[in-house]
Protein backbone atom coordinates (compact mmCIF):
# COMPACT_ATOMS: atom_id res chain seq x y z
CA UNK A 1 0.00 0.00 0.00
CA UNK A 2 1.53 3.20 -1.19
CA UNK A 3 0.82 6.74 0.55
CA UNK A 4 0.87 9.94 -1.44
CA UNK A 5 3.15 12.83 -0.56
CA UNK A 6 0.99 15.72 0.95
CA UNK A 7 3.05 18.62 -1.11
CA UNK A 8 1.91 16.75 -4.42
CA UNK A 9 -1.21 17.12 -3.75
CA UNK A 10 -1.15 20.42 -2.80
CA UNK A 11 -0.14 21.02 -6.28
CA UNK A 12 -2.21 19.39 -7.79
CA UNK A 13 -5.05 21.12 -6.33
CA UNK A 14 -3.57 24.88 -7.10
CA UNK A 15 -3.15 23.61 -10.97
CA UNK A 16 -6.82 22.47 -11.10
CA UNK A 17 -7.97 25.88 -9.51
CA UNK A 18 -5.79 27.71 -11.80
CA UNK A 19 -6.76 25.74 -14.95
CA UNK A 20 -10.32 26.16 -14.20
CA UNK A 21 -9.91 30.44 -13.48
CA UNK A 22 -7.81 30.20 -16.91
CA UNK A 23 -11.18 28.77 -18.60
CA UNK A 24 -13.62 30.66 -16.40
CA UNK A 25 -11.84 33.83 -17.95
CA UNK A 26 -11.60 32.72 -21.62
CA UNK A 27 -15.50 31.86 -21.30
CA UNK A 28 -16.06 35.30 -19.64
CA UNK A 29 -14.19 37.00 -22.33
CA UNK A 30 -14.64 34.97 -25.40
CA UNK A 31 -19.05 35.92 -24.51
CA UNK A 32 -18.36 39.57 -24.62
CA UNK A 33 -18.33 41.88 -27.82
CA UNK A 34 -15.27 43.79 -28.62
CA UNK A 35 -16.72 45.43 -32.16
CA UNK A 36 -18.30 48.39 -30.70
CA UNK A 37 -16.80 51.39 -32.37
CA UNK A 38 -16.89 55.10 -31.90
CA UNK A 39 -20.35 56.20 -32.01
CA UNK A 40 -22.25 53.15 -30.80
CA UNK A 41 -24.48 53.81 -28.37
CA UNK A 42 -24.49 51.53 -25.59
CA UNK A 43 -26.38 50.27 -22.39
CA UNK A 44 -24.28 49.37 -19.48
CA UNK A 45 -24.76 49.36 -15.89
CA UNK A 46 -22.20 51.29 -12.83
CA UNK A 47 -19.70 49.10 -11.72
CA UNK A 48 -18.25 51.94 -9.37
CA UNK A 49 -18.35 55.64 -8.77
CA UNK A 50 -14.90 57.54 -8.76
CA UNK A 51 -14.05 60.80 -7.76
CA UNK A 52 -13.78 62.42 -10.98
CA UNK A 53 -15.19 59.88 -13.31
CA UNK A 54 -17.76 56.82 -13.18
CA UNK A 55 -17.06 53.48 -14.47
CA UNK A 56 -19.74 51.59 -16.70
CA UNK A 57 -19.58 47.94 -18.24
CA UNK A 58 -19.00 48.30 -21.64
CA UNK A 59 -19.46 44.57 -22.70
CA UNK A 60 -15.93 43.91 -23.45
CA UNK A 61 -12.76 43.47 -21.70
CA UNK A 62 -12.42 47.02 -21.52
CA UNK A 63 -14.56 48.96 -19.07
CA UNK A 64 -15.76 52.71 -19.89
CA UNK A 65 -15.44 55.61 -17.92
CA UNK A 66 -17.59 59.00 -18.34
CA UNK A 67 -16.74 62.45 -16.62
CA UNK A 68 -18.36 62.39 -13.30
CA UNK A 69 -19.69 66.14 -14.73
CA UNK A 70 -21.24 65.03 -17.50
CA UNK A 71 -23.80 63.30 -15.40
CA UNK A 72 -24.37 65.71 -12.57
CA UNK A 73 -28.00 67.10 -12.41
CA UNK A 74 -28.35 71.00 -12.38
CA UNK A 75 -27.45 71.34 -8.39
CA UNK A 76 -24.48 69.27 -9.19
CA UNK A 77 -25.95 65.97 -7.38
CA UNK A 78 -25.48 62.55 -9.25
CA UNK A 79 -28.49 60.66 -9.55
CA UNK A 80 -26.95 57.66 -10.07
CA UNK A 81 -25.61 54.37 -8.10
CA UNK A 82 -23.40 51.46 -8.65
CA UNK A 83 -25.50 48.94 -10.71
CA UNK A 84 -28.04 51.68 -12.79
CA UNK A 85 -27.88 51.66 -16.18
CA UNK A 86 -26.68 53.79 -18.22
CA UNK A 87 -27.27 55.13 -22.07
CA UNK A 88 -23.88 56.58 -23.16
CA UNK A 89 -21.72 57.14 -26.52
CA UNK A 90 -18.48 55.82 -26.99
CA UNK A 91 -16.57 58.91 -27.55
CA UNK A 92 -12.86 57.49 -28.19
CA UNK A 93 -11.33 54.29 -27.62
CA UNK A 94 -7.61 52.90 -27.30
CA UNK A 95 -6.08 49.59 -26.71
CA UNK A 96 -6.46 49.98 -22.90
CA UNK A 97 -9.51 53.05 -22.58
CA UNK A 98 -12.79 53.41 -23.63
CA UNK A 99 -14.13 56.88 -23.31
CA UNK A 100 -17.84 57.33 -22.88
CA UNK A 101 -19.89 60.49 -23.20
CA UNK A 102 -23.79 61.25 -23.26
CA UNK A 103 -22.86 63.44 -26.18
CA UNK A 104 -19.23 64.26 -27.53
CA UNK A 105 -17.19 66.47 -26.40
CA UNK A 106 -17.96 70.03 -24.88
CA UNK A 107 -15.04 71.53 -26.15
CA UNK A 108 -12.31 70.60 -28.79
CA UNK A 109 -10.34 71.26 -32.30
CA UNK A 110 -11.90 70.60 -35.85
CA UNK A 111 -10.71 66.92 -35.19
CA UNK A 112 -12.76 66.65 -32.64
CA UNK A 113 -16.05 67.96 -35.03
CA UNK A 114 -14.97 65.44 -37.49
CA UNK A 115 -15.20 62.71 -35.39
CA UNK A 116 -18.52 63.53 -34.16
CA UNK A 117 -19.80 63.98 -37.58
CA UNK A 118 -17.97 60.86 -38.64
CA UNK A 119 -19.22 58.60 -36.21
CA UNK A 120 -23.07 60.31 -35.77
CA UNK A 121 -22.19 60.80 -32.26
CA UNK A 122 -24.30 63.61 -30.66
CA UNK A 123 -22.69 67.14 -29.94
CA UNK A 124 -24.33 69.57 -27.05
CA UNK A 125 -25.05 73.02 -28.36
CA UNK A 126 -26.88 75.90 -27.00
CA UNK A 127 -29.32 77.51 -28.81
CA UNK A 128 -27.93 81.41 -28.78
CA UNK A 129 -30.60 82.54 -30.88
CA UNK A 130 -33.10 82.98 -33.89
CA UNK A 131 -31.45 83.86 -37.51
CA UNK A 132 -33.76 83.58 -40.75
CA UNK A 133 -34.93 79.81 -41.65
CA UNK A 134 -34.15 78.34 -38.17
CA UNK A 135 -31.48 78.81 -35.24
CA UNK A 136 -27.70 79.65 -34.37
CA UNK A 137 -26.30 77.29 -32.22
CA UNK A 138 -22.96 77.00 -30.21
CA UNK A 139 -21.12 73.47 -30.44
CA UNK A 140 -17.77 73.53 -29.40
CA UNK A 141 -17.32 77.24 -28.90
CA UNK A 142 -18.31 77.60 -32.62
CA UNK A 143 -21.22 78.93 -34.36
CA UNK A 144 -23.30 76.20 -36.10
CA UNK A 145 -26.93 76.53 -38.23
CA UNK A 146 -30.03 74.64 -37.24
CA UNK A 147 -32.68 74.55 -39.87
CA UNK A 148 -35.76 75.51 -38.43
CA UNK A 149 -37.58 72.13 -39.95
CA UNK A 150 -34.74 70.18 -37.53
CA UNK A 151 -35.50 71.25 -34.56
CA UNK A 152 -37.97 69.08 -33.52
CA UNK A 153 -40.19 66.58 -34.67
CA UNK A 154 -42.72 68.37 -36.15
CA UNK A 155 -43.83 72.11 -37.06
CA UNK A 156 -42.08 74.35 -34.44
CA UNK A 157 -44.80 76.56 -33.30
CA UNK A 158 -42.73 78.43 -31.09
CA UNK A 159 -39.39 78.93 -32.35
CA UNK A 160 -38.46 81.69 -28.98
CA UNK A 161 -39.29 79.17 -27.08
CA UNK A 162 -36.04 77.27 -27.95
CA UNK A 163 -33.72 79.85 -27.32
CA UNK A 164 -31.05 79.79 -24.41
CA UNK A 165 -32.00 75.64 -24.05
CA UNK A 166 -29.09 73.26 -24.29
CA UNK A 167 -30.29 70.24 -26.76
CA UNK A 168 -27.70 67.48 -28.15
CA UNK A 169 -26.94 67.49 -31.63
CA UNK A 170 -26.21 65.61 -34.79
CA UNK A 171 -23.31 67.33 -37.01
CA UNK A 172 -25.24 66.90 -40.67
CA UNK A 173 -22.60 68.91 -42.77
CA UNK A 174 -19.10 70.42 -41.84
CA UNK A 175 -17.02 72.64 -44.52
CA UNK A 176 -14.43 74.91 -44.44
CA UNK A 177 -12.69 73.55 -41.03
CA UNK A 178 -15.70 74.14 -38.96
CA UNK A 179 -16.50 77.36 -40.69
CA UNK A 180 -19.83 75.91 -42.01
CA UNK A 181 -21.23 73.93 -39.62
CA UNK A 182 -25.08 72.70 -40.04
CA UNK A 183 -26.53 70.68 -37.16
CA UNK A 184 -30.14 68.87 -36.59
CA UNK A 185 -31.78 67.42 -33.60
CA UNK A 186 -34.55 65.47 -35.22
CA UNK A 187 -32.64 62.27 -36.03
CA UNK A 188 -31.62 62.12 -32.27
CA UNK A 189 -35.32 62.47 -31.06
CA UNK A 190 -36.91 60.24 -33.56
CA UNK A 191 -34.25 57.31 -32.69
CA UNK A 192 -35.34 58.47 -29.06
CA UNK A 193 -39.36 58.04 -29.67
CA UNK A 194 -39.00 54.98 -31.89
CA UNK A 195 -36.95 53.29 -28.51
CA UNK A 196 -40.22 54.79 -26.22
CA UNK A 197 -42.62 53.47 -28.75
CA UNK A 198 -41.05 49.94 -28.69
CA UNK A 199 -41.45 50.00 -25.03
CA UNK A 200 -44.71 51.76 -25.22
CA UNK A 201 -45.80 48.90 -28.10
CA UNK A 202 -44.45 45.95 -25.41
CA UNK A 203 -46.99 47.14 -23.11
CA UNK A 204 -49.88 47.55 -25.40
CA UNK A 205 -52.47 44.78 -25.56
CA UNK A 206 -55.96 44.56 -26.45
CA UNK A 207 -58.41 45.99 -23.59
CA UNK A 208 -56.04 48.73 -22.46
CA UNK A 209 -57.34 51.95 -22.16
CA UNK A 210 -55.00 55.16 -22.32
CA UNK A 211 -55.89 59.26 -23.70
CA UNK A 212 -55.67 59.57 -27.16
CA UNK A 213 -55.92 62.96 -29.59
CA UNK A 214 -58.40 63.07 -32.55
CA UNK A 215 -55.89 64.07 -35.40
CA UNK A 216 -57.95 63.62 -38.51
CA UNK A 217 -61.65 62.61 -39.36
CA UNK A 218 -62.53 60.73 -42.40
CA UNK A 219 -65.86 59.29 -44.08
CA UNK A 220 -65.96 56.04 -41.67
CA UNK A 221 -64.04 57.01 -38.50
CA UNK A 222 -61.63 59.04 -36.77
CA UNK A 223 -57.99 58.20 -36.27
CA UNK A 224 -56.53 59.03 -33.03
CA UNK A 225 -52.73 59.71 -31.84
CA UNK A 226 -52.13 57.28 -28.58
CA UNK A 227 -48.86 57.66 -28.37
CA UNK A 228 -46.40 60.27 -30.62
CA UNK A 229 -46.46 59.16 -34.66
CA UNK A 230 -48.78 56.20 -33.32
CA UNK A 231 -52.24 56.29 -34.66
CA UNK A 232 -55.01 54.23 -34.21
CA UNK A 233 -58.73 54.45 -35.75
CA UNK A 234 -61.82 54.24 -34.24
CA UNK A 235 -64.47 53.05 -36.85
CA UNK A 236 -67.25 54.84 -37.33
CA UNK A 237 -69.77 52.07 -35.45
CA UNK A 238 -67.14 52.19 -32.86
CA UNK A 239 -67.62 56.27 -31.75
CA UNK A 240 -71.04 55.92 -29.90
CA UNK A 241 -73.85 53.93 -29.09
CA UNK A 242 -76.06 56.28 -30.79
CA UNK A 243 -76.24 55.96 -34.52
CA UNK A 244 -73.36 57.71 -36.40
CA UNK A 245 -73.97 59.16 -39.77
CA UNK A 246 -70.65 60.83 -39.92
CA UNK A 247 -67.37 61.14 -37.14
CA UNK A 248 -68.06 65.26 -36.48
CA UNK A 249 -71.35 64.56 -35.46
CA UNK A 250 -69.78 63.65 -31.79
CA UNK A 251 -66.07 64.63 -32.02
CA UNK A 252 -63.52 67.12 -33.49
CA UNK A 253 -60.29 67.73 -34.67
CA UNK A 254 -57.47 68.04 -31.63
CA UNK A 255 -60.57 66.86 -29.21
CA UNK A 256 -58.83 64.56 -26.46
CA UNK A 257 -60.99 61.26 -25.87
CA UNK A 258 -60.13 58.08 -24.22
CA UNK A 259 -60.31 54.61 -26.03
CA UNK A 260 -60.36 51.08 -25.52
CA UNK A 261 -58.16 48.74 -27.76
CA UNK A 262 -59.98 46.18 -29.42
CA UNK A 263 -57.16 44.98 -31.57
CA UNK A 264 -53.59 45.57 -32.95
CA UNK A 265 -52.71 44.15 -36.56
CA UNK A 266 -48.61 43.45 -35.60
CA UNK A 267 -48.35 41.87 -39.53
CA UNK A 268 -47.67 45.25 -40.80
CA UNK A 269 -44.50 46.89 -39.58
CA UNK A 270 -43.50 50.67 -38.52
CA UNK A 271 -46.00 53.05 -39.85
CA UNK A 272 -48.08 50.69 -41.12
CA UNK A 273 -49.25 48.87 -38.13
CA UNK A 274 -52.77 48.82 -37.73
CA UNK A 275 -54.56 49.21 -34.03
CA UNK A 276 -58.30 49.07 -33.80
CA UNK A 277 -60.41 51.35 -31.18
CA UNK A 278 -63.11 51.90 -29.59
CA UNK A 279 -64.51 54.92 -28.04
CA UNK A 280 -67.96 53.54 -26.85
CA UNK A 281 -66.77 50.69 -25.37
CA UNK A 282 -65.11 52.98 -22.60
CA UNK A 283 -68.28 53.85 -21.02
CA UNK A 284 -70.08 50.26 -21.35
CA UNK A 285 -72.98 48.99 -23.00
CA UNK A 286 -76.19 51.21 -22.10
CA UNK A 287 -78.35 48.07 -22.77
CA UNK A 288 -77.09 47.01 -19.45
CA UNK A 289 -79.44 46.78 -16.41
CA UNK A 290 -81.38 49.36 -18.35
CA UNK A 291 -84.99 48.27 -16.41
CA UNK A 292 -83.33 49.63 -13.35
CA UNK A 293 -82.92 53.12 -15.24
CA UNK A 294 -86.04 53.10 -16.90
CA UNK A 295 -89.35 51.34 -15.98
CA UNK A 296 -92.94 51.06 -17.67
CA UNK A 297 -94.71 54.62 -17.08
CA UNK A 298 -91.78 56.86 -17.04
CA UNK A 299 -92.05 59.99 -19.20
CA UNK A 300 -89.14 61.07 -21.24
CA UNK A 301 -87.72 62.89 -23.76
CA UNK A 302 -86.12 61.51 -26.65
CA UNK A 303 -85.10 62.26 -30.23
CA UNK A 304 -86.13 60.79 -33.75
CA UNK A 305 -83.68 58.55 -34.93
CA UNK A 306 -85.58 57.40 -37.95
CA UNK A 307 -88.74 56.55 -39.67
CA UNK A 308 -90.38 53.60 -40.92
CA UNK A 309 -93.39 52.61 -42.41
CA UNK A 310 -95.11 50.94 -39.37
CA UNK A 311 -93.59 53.63 -36.27
CA UNK A 312 -90.44 55.98 -35.41
CA UNK A 313 -87.43 54.99 -33.51
CA UNK A 314 -86.45 57.48 -30.79
CA UNK A 315 -83.85 57.58 -28.44
CA UNK A 316 -84.01 57.91 -25.24
CA UNK A 317 -80.66 57.48 -23.94
CA UNK A 318 -77.11 57.46 -25.97
CA UNK A 319 -77.29 53.91 -27.97
CA UNK A 320 -81.27 53.66 -26.46
CA UNK A 321 -83.66 53.17 -29.15
CA UNK A 322 -87.25 52.40 -28.36
CA UNK A 323 -90.11 52.00 -31.18
CA UNK A 324 -92.79 53.97 -30.68
CA UNK A 325 -95.66 52.60 -33.43
CA UNK A 326 -97.95 53.93 -35.75
CA UNK A 327 -100.84 52.90 -33.47
CA UNK A 328 -99.03 54.73 -30.61
CA UNK A 329 -98.24 58.13 -32.26
CA UNK A 330 -101.92 60.06 -31.91
CA UNK A 331 -104.79 60.53 -30.35
CA UNK A 332 -105.72 63.78 -32.34
CA UNK A 333 -105.12 62.79 -35.67
CA UNK A 334 -105.25 59.71 -38.06
CA UNK A 335 -101.65 58.84 -38.79
CA UNK A 336 -100.75 57.13 -42.03
CA UNK A 337 -96.89 58.24 -41.81
CA UNK A 338 -94.67 58.57 -38.86
CA UNK A 339 -93.43 61.77 -40.86
CA UNK A 340 -97.01 62.87 -40.01
CA UNK A 341 -96.24 63.40 -36.53
CA UNK A 342 -92.19 63.54 -36.24
CA UNK A 343 -89.27 63.25 -38.29
CA UNK A 344 -85.80 62.53 -37.63
CA UNK A 345 -84.33 65.13 -35.60
CA UNK A 346 -87.39 65.87 -33.67
CA UNK A 347 -87.15 66.24 -29.91
CA UNK A 348 -90.79 64.30 -28.75
CA UNK A 349 -91.97 63.26 -25.40
CA UNK A 350 -92.69 59.48 -25.11
CA UNK A 351 -93.94 57.47 -22.39
CA UNK A 352 -92.47 53.97 -21.80
CA UNK A 353 -95.01 51.27 -22.05
CA UNK A 354 -92.54 48.04 -21.98
CA UNK A 355 -89.27 46.69 -21.66
CA UNK A 356 -87.66 43.98 -23.04
CA UNK A 357 -83.92 44.32 -22.69
CA UNK A 358 -82.87 40.74 -23.29
CA UNK A 359 -84.26 41.52 -26.67
CA UNK A 360 -83.26 44.94 -27.08
CA UNK A 361 -86.86 46.38 -27.13
CA UNK A 362 -88.69 49.33 -25.98
CA UNK A 363 -92.14 50.18 -26.83
CA UNK A 364 -92.88 53.93 -26.31
CA UNK A 365 -96.16 56.18 -27.27
CA UNK A 366 -96.14 59.42 -27.73
CA UNK A 367 -99.75 59.83 -27.66
CA UNK A 368 -99.82 58.40 -24.10
CA UNK A 369 -97.17 60.96 -22.88
CA UNK A 370 -99.52 63.99 -24.90
CA UNK A 371 -102.86 62.47 -22.89
CA UNK A 372 -105.81 61.14 -24.00
CA UNK A 373 -108.10 63.89 -24.86
CA UNK A 374 -111.80 61.86 -24.40
CA UNK A 375 -110.90 61.07 -20.99
CA UNK A 376 -112.81 64.30 -20.48
CA UNK A 377 -115.00 64.52 -22.84
CA UNK A 378 -117.65 64.67 -20.81
CA UNK A 379 -117.03 67.38 -18.88
CA UNK A 380 -116.03 69.61 -21.08
CA UNK A 381 -118.82 69.16 -23.82
CA UNK A 382 -122.78 69.03 -22.97
CA UNK A 383 -125.59 67.96 -25.08
CA UNK A 384 -127.24 71.19 -26.27
CA UNK A 385 -124.28 73.19 -26.71
CA UNK A 386 -123.03 75.30 -29.54
CA UNK A 387 -119.61 75.12 -29.95
CA UNK A 388 -117.47 76.56 -33.04
CA UNK A 389 -115.76 74.11 -34.79
CA UNK A 390 -113.58 73.32 -37.94
CA UNK A 391 -114.36 71.36 -41.23
CA UNK A 392 -111.62 68.13 -41.61
CA UNK A 393 -113.71 66.75 -43.77
CA UNK A 394 -116.47 65.85 -46.09
CA UNK A 395 -117.48 62.89 -46.72
CA UNK A 396 -120.81 61.25 -49.00
CA UNK A 397 -122.46 61.44 -45.44
CA UNK A 398 -121.86 64.12 -43.63
CA UNK A 399 -118.99 66.57 -42.59
CA UNK A 400 -116.04 66.00 -39.86
CA UNK A 401 -115.71 68.53 -37.58
CA UNK A 402 -113.02 68.99 -35.07
CA UNK A 403 -113.95 70.84 -31.76
CA UNK A 404 -110.61 70.69 -29.92
CA UNK A 405 -107.32 69.08 -30.33
CA UNK A 406 -108.21 65.00 -30.85
CA UNK A 407 -111.80 65.45 -30.14
CA UNK A 408 -114.03 65.64 -34.14
CA UNK A 409 -117.55 65.33 -34.25
CA UNK A 410 -119.76 63.93 -37.35
CA UNK A 411 -122.37 66.24 -38.92
CA UNK A 412 -124.96 64.00 -40.79
CA UNK A 413 -125.69 65.14 -43.76
CA UNK A 414 -129.11 64.32 -43.54
CA UNK A 415 -129.30 66.84 -40.27
CA UNK A 416 -128.77 69.50 -43.07
CA UNK A 417 -131.32 68.19 -45.04
CA UNK A 418 -133.65 68.58 -42.25
CA UNK A 419 -132.39 71.74 -41.15
CA UNK A 420 -134.81 73.85 -44.01
CA UNK A 421 -131.80 75.90 -45.17
CA UNK A 422 -132.11 74.53 -49.01
CA UNK A 423 -128.33 74.85 -50.20
CA UNK A 424 -126.47 75.55 -46.97
CA UNK A 425 -124.72 71.91 -47.10
CA UNK A 426 -122.95 72.71 -50.55
CA UNK A 427 -121.58 75.91 -49.60
CA UNK A 428 -119.41 74.21 -46.17
CA UNK A 429 -115.86 74.17 -47.63
CA UNK A 430 -113.04 71.78 -45.54
CA UNK A 431 -110.91 74.48 -43.18
CA UNK A 432 -113.71 76.72 -42.72
CA UNK A 433 -115.35 77.50 -39.08
CA UNK A 434 -119.05 76.30 -38.44
CA UNK A 435 -121.12 76.43 -35.77
CA UNK A 436 -122.63 73.32 -34.72
CA UNK A 437 -125.17 72.23 -32.31
CA UNK A 438 -123.89 68.83 -29.58
CA UNK A 439 -126.74 66.25 -30.37
CA UNK A 440 -125.22 63.11 -28.98
CA UNK A 441 -121.86 62.10 -26.64
CA UNK A 442 -120.55 58.71 -26.83
CA UNK A 443 -117.22 59.13 -24.96
CA UNK A 444 -116.58 55.18 -24.71
CA UNK A 445 -117.18 54.99 -28.34
CA UNK A 446 -115.30 58.33 -29.21
CA UNK A 447 -118.31 59.91 -31.27
CA UNK A 448 -119.84 63.00 -30.94
CA UNK A 449 -123.19 63.29 -33.21
CA UNK A 450 -123.48 67.03 -34.45
CA UNK A 451 -126.50 69.44 -35.77
CA UNK A 452 -126.97 72.26 -37.25
CA UNK A 453 -126.99 75.37 -34.77
CA UNK A 454 -129.74 77.13 -36.10
CA UNK A 455 -131.82 79.58 -33.03
CA UNK A 456 -134.88 77.19 -32.99
CA UNK A 457 -132.40 74.10 -32.50
CA UNK A 458 -130.60 75.75 -29.62
CA UNK A 459 -133.69 76.68 -27.20
CA UNK A 460 -135.39 73.75 -28.03
CA UNK A 461 -131.88 71.15 -27.12
CA UNK A 462 -131.46 73.81 -24.07
CA UNK A 463 -135.25 72.84 -22.64
CA UNK A 464 -134.23 69.25 -23.79
CA UNK A 465 -130.85 68.93 -21.84
CA UNK A 466 -132.55 70.73 -18.90
CA UNK A 467 -134.72 67.31 -18.73
CA UNK A 468 -133.07 64.40 -19.82
CA UNK A 469 -129.51 64.92 -19.33
CA UNK A 470 -126.34 64.63 -22.01
CA UNK A 471 -126.81 61.30 -23.29
CA UNK A 472 -130.02 61.10 -25.63
CA UNK A 473 -131.43 59.49 -29.34
CA UNK A 474 -130.77 63.17 -30.86
CA UNK A 475 -132.70 65.71 -32.19
CA UNK A 476 -133.11 63.24 -35.32
CA UNK A 477 -134.60 61.00 -32.97
CA UNK A 478 -137.62 63.96 -31.76
CA UNK A 479 -138.04 65.06 -35.39
CA UNK A 480 -139.03 61.94 -35.81
CA UNK A 481 -141.42 61.82 -33.55
CA UNK A 482 -143.24 64.76 -34.18
CA UNK A 483 -143.08 63.92 -38.09
CA UNK A 484 -145.02 60.61 -36.73
CA UNK A 485 -147.31 62.74 -34.50
CA UNK A 486 -148.21 65.09 -37.36
CA UNK A 487 -148.85 62.19 -39.69
CA UNK A 488 -151.31 61.12 -37.22
CA UNK A 489 -152.86 63.78 -36.80
CA UNK A 490 -153.93 64.55 -40.39
CA UNK A 491 -154.77 60.68 -40.28
CA UNK A 492 -157.22 61.60 -37.60
CA UNK A 493 -159.06 64.87 -39.44
CA UNK A 494 -159.14 62.79 -42.56
CA UNK A 495 -161.17 59.98 -41.02
CA UNK A 496 -163.57 62.44 -39.00
CA UNK A 497 -164.33 64.23 -42.58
Amino acid sequence: MTTDNPSDIQEDVQDSEEKSFAELMESYEGGRDENIRVGDRISGKILSIGKDAVFVDTGTKIDGAVDRDELVDEHGVLPYQVGDTLELYVASKTGDEIRLSRTASKTGGFQALISAKENSVPVEGKVKGLVKGGFFVEIMKKRAFCPMGQMGLGYVDKPEDHVGKTYPFLITQLEERGKNIVVSRRELLRAEQAKVREEFLKGLAPGAELDGRITRLMPYGAFVEIFPGLEGMVHLSELSWSRVNKPEEVVSKDQMIRVRVISIDKEAAGDRMRISLSAKQVTGDPWENLEEKFHPGDRLQGKVTRCAKFGAFVEIAPGVEGLVHISEMSYRKRVMRPEDVANPGDIVEVLVKEIDSSKRRISLSIRDAEGDPWADVDTRFQVGQIIEGTVEKKERFGWFVNLAPGITGLLPKSRMMESGAPGTSDKIREGESLKVLIEMIQSQERRITLGPADRKDEDDWRKFAATTGKKTLGSLGERLQSAMKSKESQREKVSEE
